[in-house]
């Protein structure tokens, strides 16, 4: 992924938080972070995940991506497992799949018991393993860790720094910002500052120097080599243990090992094959005492026959030159979970729609927001339409009604999700994907309302014009009546859409401006809901039934437009 020339201000006439930022981050580096507060360390976090897009400057070939939030929102109408189903499904997972991943990262943050405990009812660490485990249960290309230790206990940063080298030892990317920092200290591969909106490359503080042990007599030798037989590819695992702990038995994948003294501390390096690197890592982490992983580095077998052409001959046993075969575990299960297979190949692609529908449609349901707009247009109906009115009046009348709750079903929906709720969804998906869903479900409600209203109407009124001299056909008058429906709520999605975030991102006065948009689109005469409405009403005093394909066309058109041109600014107005 590049970086060239970002700059990212809030505002046309903002102060710049970033400027001048260009930066390559090459895949299977960890990268930190630093900055005093308010530095803009969390808006280049954001442009990394693709959350924000840059005011100036371009950021390409960003990969699959997660993002966890310093902090997480807990007044999402979800249980833990059931909001981490959805957003596995967001990054790209299947429905099985993405269950059963929730339920592993819960259960190895030590959260398996509050499964199925509300959202709401989690205390502040536990939505946080909340929100680390939606970022991991896909195994991202790139994740963005926004302070993502803060609220975890002992045991589940330890769990996190385990799931940050397996994923860099995977080939991953790993950008992360913490106040602590000893956090991943010796295993960061480059370290950068912001200062002054500027992004500079902190100097590089090497670990110290491992110390050998008096009874070993070669010096360890280097991650340059992979000594593993039969393995393509392999990880060197530096670990550091307590005084006195030995290297524990059964470890996953039998990993070569050499031996050392580390300030007092045993510190050994295992080089195993990458297949089995993340089950050695769970192995070293839940130890008792765990190890501190010091560094994890990639290794393959080109670099060791380099090095052994170098004029180095090659050990003649397991034992040659310092090294140790540490026993391997006698079945897949011994000595750590394996490698989780739930994760390959995930991915979101043309699947994130569909899942961020299904998402935010949840979403509407469970939070029960869509109450107060569906019980007024109840009262509308109860109030304007009686039973042996003329149809076409009262279809008239039910689809002006519909245009403003269209509106709001669409503001509700935009405004639904917690913003660092909706943050973890832009990263997998994107933030106009993100958007875009959000307005479609907004207008698919306003849509299923108006065919309710359509039927009741249709059931009740009489199929004659306003005087009763002329009868209508009751069929074609229901088709005028939904696609009446249908153009007063795509023009209601329109007005949704632009007088909500983040066009207008005050909410008093995004409220004020949709009633009054809502009410001046309907007595406009220029305007296509005052059109079909109209054409209803006058079919009713002549009996010409007209289907208003004219105006749903040119309400179709408007509301495309406003929805694009949320959907574009969902990136760049917070």
């Amino acid at each position: 992924m590049r970086l060239r020339g970002v700059g990212r201000r809030y505002g046309l006439r903002g102060a710049w938080v970033l400027r001048g930022v260009d930066l390559e981050v090459r895949a299977g580096s960890l990268i930190r972070v630093t900055g005093s507060n308010g530095s803009g360390k969390s808006t280049l976090l954001r442009l990394l995940a693709g959350i924000d897009a840059p005011t100036t400057g371009r950021i390409t070939a960003r990969p699959r991506t997660a993002y966890v939030p310093e902090r997480f929102p807990a007044d999402l109408p979800f249980t833990a497992l059931g909001y981490l189903t959805h957003l596995g499904r967001v990054h790209g997972l299947g429905r099985a799949a993405a269950a059963h991943g929730a339920e592993e990262w819960l259960e190895r943050f030590g959260a398996a018991g509050h499964a199925h405990t509300p959202l709401a009812e989690l205390s502040k660490g536990t939505s946080q393993k909340v929100a680390v485990a939606q970022a991991l249960l896909a195994a991202p290309d790139l994740l963005v860790l926004d302070e993502a230790w803060t609220g975890l206990d002992q045991a589940a940063r330890a769990t996190l720094d385990e799931a940050v080298t397996s994923r860099v030892a995977a080939g991953a990317t790993v950008i992360y910002v913490d106040h602590d920092p000893r956090r991943l200290a010796s295993s960061a591969d480059e370290i950068f500052h912001i200062t002054d909106t500027r992004l500079v490359r902190a100097p590089a503080t090497p670990a110290a120097p491992l110390a050998m042990d008096p009874l070993v007599t070669a010096p360890p030798t280097s991650a340059a080599g992979c000594d593993v037989p039969g393995a393509e590819a392999c990880v060197c695992v530096e670990a550091e243990g307590v005084p006195g702990a030995s290297v524990p038995e059964g470890l996953p994948g039998a990993p070569v090992g050499e031996r050392g003294l580390g300030g007092g501390a045993p510190v050994v390096r295992l080089t195993v094959a990458a297949d089995h690197s993340d089950a050695l890592l769970h192995a070293l982490l839940t130890d008792r005492p765990p190890w501190h992983i010091r560094a994890v580095t990639p290794v393959t077998p080109a670099a060791a026959g380099e090095k052994r052409g170098a004029g180095h001959a090659a050990p003649a046993g397991g034992e040659a030159g310092g090294r140790m075969p540490v026993p391997g575990p006698t079945g897949a299960e011994a000595g750590g979970r394996m490698p989780v297979p739930w994760a390959a190949g995930a991915g979101a692609g043309g699947h994130a729609l569909p899942a961020l529908l299904r998402y935010q449609a949840a979403l509407l349901a469970r939070s029960q927001r869509w109450v107060p707009p569906v019980v007024l247009y109840g009262a509308f109906m109860a109030i304007g339409v009686m039973a042996g009115q003329p149809i076409l009046d009262s279809f008239g009348y039910a689809a002006a009604a519909l245009l403003p709750i269209a509106a709001w079903l669409v503001r509700v929906c935009v405004n639904n999700e917690p913003a660092a709720a909706r943050n973890c969804a832009a990263a997998a998906a994107g933030p106009a994907r993100v958007h875009l869903s959000s307005v479609v479900t907004g207008l698919a409600a306003a849509a299923g309302l108006g065919v309710v209203g359509a039927l009741f109407v249709a059931l009740i009124s009489d199929p004659k014009t306003s005087d009763q001299r002329i009868d209508v056909s009751r069929w074609d008058a229901t088709a005028a009546g939904l696609l009446a429906a249908l153009t007063c709520a795509l023009l209601g999605v329109a007005i949704g859409a632009l007088f909500s975030r983040p066009l207008l991102l005050s909410t008093g006065w995004g409220i004020q401006a949709t009633a009054v948009a809502s009410l001046l689109v309907l007595v406009a005469s220029v305007s296509p809901a005052n059109a079909a409405v109209t054409g209803l009403v006058s079919g009713s005093q002549n009996g010409t039934v007209t289907l208003p394909l004219l105006p749903l066309a040119m309400t179709g058109a408007a509301a495309a437009g406003a929805t694009a041109l949320a959907c574009v600014l969902s990136s760049r107005r917070s």
